[in-house]
């Protein structure tokens, strides 16, 4: 039964072969393991660049917060400034 999880079927022959019949030899396998261990390591990149990302954007979000909220005190204090001029009677 050949499939995703089954190795794949080995073509009928005389059986006269080298004596290798695993699918699969060291070398293939060695080849695979390597590529894992790159892909591995690949991916532990992209996640540390991502948490050091995500740690910028947090950043840069607390700082437009903290600017938005002493824009928005200024604002105030500008208007209640403006309301203090402009009840007070001309000179």
């Amino acid at each position: 039964m050949s499939g995703p999880n089954a190795e794949p079927p080995v073509p009928a022959g005389d059986g006269g072969g080298d004596g290798d019949s695993d699918s699969f030899g060291e070398e293939e396998y060695a080849a695979i393991n390597s590529m894992l261990d790159q892909i591995n390591s690949c991916l532990d990149h992209l996640e540390e660049k991502n948490d050091y990302l995500h740690a910028c954007l947090k950043e840069l979000l607390e700082s437009n917060r903290q600017t938005r909220l002493e824009f928005q005190q200024q604002s105030e204090q500008q208007n209640m400034e403006a309301d203090v001029q402009g009840s007070q009677p001309p000179k």
